[in-house]
């Protein structure tokens, strides 16, 4: 049950590259693209594996042995449409190995702070390069490739949304190693998503009386709204703790800055 998942070790939340949305003005031709994945975010300093949070990771030490000694970041994954599943995979402590035979680890980027290895498209060929070298089916990289226009870019988007992926990823490909919220990554989906934190329960009405009807949430820039759509009949019953972060649909914003047809997606994915 994912109730019994520890949050096992403690550290400060690691310095990582986090995507922007891709505006109308990007010229795309200056990017490589990849799918974006549904999966748990985890970054390998090259002796252990941490979630975004900083956390440890519950991982085997069998499969931690299989990863190679240069850091990585990238994502946790089993499918398309398996984030749920995956989740209480990689937050069991104990760990259940026979469940980590099923998870893969999707490289994207090479942590590089001195930036000795140039370029993203360098880092990605060094990537590939690692990853061949491990000779280990559940570590791989993610294919990074080039579109010649937007057309192109729509329908690799609409191939893989069709096929239940959420997304794209755009990484500038002369882009030296950063970190924090950076136009160097961008991601484009067919809805927007980002955070905001639980301040209240609000209590529902009619076929949900007596449970959740709405959480009160507050965005990072203060701005509060409710969000009440998107919820199972088991998270109504047990819905997000106050002060957790949760991460929600939107189609835009309003003047104001509050989401328009916002929709609760998950609690974020990391312990």
């Amino acid at each position: 049950m994912l109730a019994s998942a520890a949050r096992i070790g403690t550290a400060k939340e690691p310095a990582l590259l986090l995507a922007n949305v891709l505006g109308p003005n990007v010229d795309v031709t200056h990017y490589l693209v990849s799918e974006k994945f549904d999966g748990v975010r985890a970054v390998w300093d090259g002796t252990t594996l941490r979630f975004r949070s900083g956390r440890v990771v519950p991982a085997p030490a069998a499969w931690l042995a299989r990863l190679p000694a240069v850091p990585l970041d990238g994502e946790l994954w089993l499918a398309r449409g398996k984030f749920d599943e995956l989740s209480g995979i990689v937050r069991m402590s104990p760990p259940v190995e026979a469940d980590w035979q099923r998870v893969n680890y999707l490289i994207f980027e090479l942590p590089d702070a001195a930036g000795t290895l140039g370029n993203f498209e360098q880092r990605y060929a060094r990537i590939r390069e690692v990853v061949a070298q491990a000779r280990w089916p559940q570590l791989h990289a993610v294919e990074q490739t080039r579109v010649a226009d937007r057309a192109e870019l729509k329908r690799r988007l609409d191939r893989v949304v069709k096929g239940g992926g959420e997304g794209l990823m755009l990484h500038l490909a002369s882009a030296p190693y950063v970190t924090g919220r950076s136009d160097v990554l961008l991601k484009l989906k067919p809805l927007l998503d980002t955070e905001a934190t639980v301040v209240r329960h609000i209590a529902g009405k009619g076929r949900n009386a007596g449970r959740l009807g709405a959480l009160e949430m507050r965005t990072k820039d203060g701005v509060l709204f409710r969000l009440g759509t998107g919820f199972s009949d088991a998270q109504r019953e047990h819905p997000p703790p106050i002060g957790s972060t949760v991460t929600y649909t939107y189609r835009d914003v309003t003047p104001s800055g509050k989401p328009r047809f916002a929709s609760f997606l998950r609690v974020r994915d990391d312990p």
